[in-house]
């Protein structure tokens, strides 16, 4: 019997300029070929999501690159929709900074946490410039040991690529990482570069941008590990 096709739902507003909008098809391409899976997805621009829009029909969610989105209302809709309703969920770049936000905003109750990017003069704006702007930058990340995302890589020492230029507030990242949501990757000068849920089966952002490897031919492990969750969620 022939089962359905694995539904992914892409968060953000899609430019063809955009390297990692470029790279993200080929690595779903290269996680259905590799897992056997018919793996389909559907570009999700921000300003098209509102409470009508049927998220439901996604079986996981990719917040992407390229922030700030035309609407973050509409992204942090969608992302709160994979927090709440269990599904396998991916950010990366600007979808981990909105990850943040999101969880910020509607688990904490911080509903005055804002993005340095679109509300510089914010009084708690929880992303802020890098000390040191990663864009086009390559490092090597710390894993925590049994995370989801160490658990892709197979590997508690790993080197990715970003292109960034917003990141976690030390001011804040203590009490944000109090409760569910926990630092799973930090960069060499200990800046925090990745995140997951403890209570959610399969919800990992990263500041880094993994899908940029499936444009040198190379399976990112995290879209592969994140396709699995999405195949579980819909088997």
């Amino acid at each position: 019997m022939e089962t359905r096709p694995i539904r992914i739902a892409l968060i953000g507003d899609y430019d063809p300029q955009v390297t990692a909008h470029q790279a993200i098809p080929v690595a779903l391409e290269k996680a259905a070929e590799h897992s056997g899976l018919n793996v389909q997805w559907h570009w999700l621009a921000t300003d098209e999501i509102h409470a009508e829009t049927p998220l439901h029909r996604f079986d996981g969610f990719w917040c992407v690159p390229a922030s700030p989105y035309r609407s973050t209302d509409g992204a942090l809709k969608a992302i709160r929709f994979a927090r709440e309703q269990r599904r396998p969920f991916l950010g990366t770049c600007g979808g981990f900074q909105h990850a943040v936000l999101e969880y910020a905003r509607n688990v904490l109750g911080w509903s005055d946490a804002e993005h340095g990017e679109t509300n510089p003069d914010a009084a708690r704006a929880l992303l802020t410039p890098l000390a040191c702007s990663l864009v086009e930058a390559v490092d090597t990340i710390h894993l925590q040991e049994g995370s989801l995302i160490a658990q892709a890589y197979e590997n508690a020492e790993i080197r990715e690529g970003y292109r960034c230029r917003y990141g976690m507030n030390p001011q804040f990242e203590e009490e944000l990482l109090k409760r569910e949501l926990h630092a799973v990757g930090h960069d060499s000068e200990h800046g925090l570069r990745a995140v997951e849920l403890g209570d959610h089966p399969f919800f990992v952002a990263t500041l880094f941008q993994p899908e940029r490897a499936a444009l040198k031919g190379v399976l990112p492990p995290l879209v592969g590990a994140f396709v699995e969750a999405c195949a579980g969620r819909s088997s």
